[in-house]
């Protein structure tokens, strides 16, 4: 590490935090949505009707199934808004998944165009047995972003990941812009790292 610092300087550094910022929220969001399988697309709110208890068929064959909420707006945002949904799942009276995911919107740049979806994860159902999972959805504390529909999304042999990876993610990238600002602000259009020294010459009287 010293010797990259070395070699590139902070600016390489700042670089560096960043790419792995970055690749670490892609690795995220390519197993939450393309890891295993998907058996399931169920429609649990509309717009006008309100929000389904959904009743569905698993197999343990299936384990692990992640669970998806897949918000649909048609309407762009004026302001910062924020809506919480509370997304539970039984089975035998049981209750084997029970989750709050939080939706954030932000005033679009240019005038918003059709349908719009934003997904999150809810968890995984680890252990599945053969039968009937009841699936309900509701509103949380915070209802601020008008919804046309709420989709619930289930991939069979989905692959597992920390649930904190996308934060730290999220966190490096967001350093390392700061990071690469101020160095900007202090070098302006200079070189931002240290090139390697040139090969030492031989003096022509030897």
């Amino acid at each position: 590490m010293r010797a990259f610092y070395r070699l590139t300087g902070p600016f390489g550094v700042a670089a560096l935090t960043l790419l792995a910022g970055f690749a670490l929220m892609s690795y995220v969001q390519l197993v939450q949505n393309y890891s295993g399988r998907q058996i399931k697309s169920l429609r649990v709110y509309e717009r006008g009707f309100g929000f389904y208890r959904i009743e569905t068929k698993l197999l343990a064959e299936q384990a692990p199934v992640r669970v998806l909420v897949d918000m649909t707006t048609t309407e762009g945002a004026l302001s910062f808004e924020r809506t919480e949904l509370t997304v539970t799942a039984t089975t035998n009276s049981q209750t084997v998944l029970a989750e709050t995911v939080e939706f954030f919107r932000s005033p679009p740049k240019k005038p918003q165009i059709g349908e719009e979806i934003d997904r999150q994860d809810a968890g995984m159902l680890s252990d599945v047995s053969d039968g009937v999972y009841v699936f309900t959805v509701r509103l949380g504390a915070i209802d601020e972003i008008k919804m046309q529909s709420v989709d619930l999304v289930l991939r069979a042999g989905a692959m597992r990941y920390e649930r904190y990876a996308m934060p730290i993610g999220i966190t490096l990238v967001l350093l390392a812009s700061f990071a690469i600002f101020v160095l900007r602000l202090r070098y302006g259009n200079r070189l931002l790292w240290n090139p390697p020294p040139p090969p030492p010459t031989r003096g022509s009287g030897g």
